[in-house]
């Protein structure tokens, strides 16, 4: 059960664009909606790491691009 107060005028907006849905329905599809933002923002964390380090820059085991390139001519 979810008794925390919501901003006012929210349910009603909700409801006014989903009607025939219940509340319930509503939050359902809130929190999925949080949860796939959530993911997206961790993809969207994970693509920027590799932003600031790109595959051909070395570090201690070397560079990710050579040994892309030595794998693949083997």
């Amino acid at each position: 059960m979810i008794a925390q107060p919501c901003r006012p005028g929210i349910r009603g907006e909700a409801r006014s664009m989903r009607s025939g849905v219940t509340d319930a329905a509503l939050i359902d599809e809130a929190l999925r909606a949080l949860l796939a933002r959530h993911g997206s923002a961790e993809v969207d964390a994970s693509y920027a790491a590799y932003d600031e380090h790109p595959a051909d820059e070395p570090d201690e085991w070397g560079d990710l691009a050579s040994w892309r390139r030595a794998a693949a001519a083997s």
